[in-house]
């Protein structure tokens, strides 16, 4: 099952504060909310994304449909399909997509110790 680019959405008190330490453990901007709400930080393969205020707990991200640089791919599993085959290995899902739409869409599940699971397809 390809569940696309991996990243861990953190749940930060002070994104600027936040935003500092990671820069010293060498991360750099990707793309910002242009206020102060989210931010996505890369360091070489590794993605993180900030949210102040948007979360209550960090949450594991998937996205469908891109690479590690946020890049579309040509080809990849849409989340409908990859929601379909969670269903049929009766996982539970928190949040579903909508099946008949095309395009973004989200799914939420929590392992089993309660650990959100973000799947966001953005293309």
């Amino acid at each position: 099952m390809q569940l696309g680019a991996f990243s861990i959405s953190l749940a930060v008190k002070d994104i600027q504060a936040s935003r500092a330490f990671y820069e010293k453990l060498g991360f750099r901007s990707m793309g910002d909310s242009g206020a102060d709400d989210w931010m996505i930080l890369k360091n070489g393969d590794h993605v993180i994304g900030l949210f102040q205020g948007m979360f209550d707990r960090n949450i594991l991200t998937f996205n469908p449909g891109w690479d590690q640089n946020a890049q579309p791919l040509a080809a990849f599993t849409d989340i409908r399909e990859l929601q379909q085959r969670l269903k049929a290995e009766s996982v539970e899902l928190a949040m579903e997509a909508d099946e008949s739409t095309t395009g973004p869409a989200s799914i939420m599940l929590h392992d089993p110790d309660g650990n959100p699971i973000l799947i966001d397809q953005h293309v």
